[in-house]
């Protein structure tokens, strides 16, 4: 029965940030944890901060903003104090430049007491890189910019 609460609230999950509410999985974050998106573009690297995370949501809606999830697979294993939840989920985007593509992302996800301690996002990146490069040479110049990390960004 827990194995099946917690696969609802993942699907949950999906469906608020298709809504573009974001800040609910942001919310579900443990006090500590390592959120990491893998790839060397504008959307990997690694965070453990509540805003780092903010920060992360807020490029992925101005580069991706029409991102909608279609939960494939939630495997859900241990028990509260030690949860491991793995998704197989297919992504519908719509491009700030008014294209779409859609892509496969793979997570795994650990949880606490309820809350999320770690989350491991694979995405195809060979994909995600050829959208950012394409959104990089029309102008977009967030497409290319640095990994937003812990750190506090410079004020321009």
């Amino acid at each position: 029965m827990y194995h099946r609460i917690v696969a609802g609230k993942v699907r949950a999950a999906f469906a608020e940030i298709s809504a573009g509410n974001w800040e609910a999985m942001v919310a579900g974050m443990a006090p500590e944890f390592t959120y990491r998106f893998y790839g060397d573009h504008a959307l990997g690297g690694e965070r453990h901060t509540h805003e780092s995370l903010r920060r992360w949501w807020q490029r992925c809606f101005r580069l991706l903003p029409e991102t909608t999830f279609e939960v494939r697979d939630v495997l859900v294993a241990g028990w509260p104090w030690d949860t491991r939840v793995a998704t197989a989920v297919t992504v519908h985007v719509g491009v700030v430049d008014g294209t779409r593509y859609e892509n496969v992302v793979h997570q795994f996800l650990r949880m606490r007491w309820g809350k999320i301690t770690e989350v491991r996002t694979l995405e195809d990146t060979a994909v995600l890189e050829r959208t950012l490069d394409r959104l990089a040479a029309a102008g977009f110049e967030e497409a290319h910019a640095a990994q937003i990390t812990d750190e506090v960004p410079a004020v321009a």
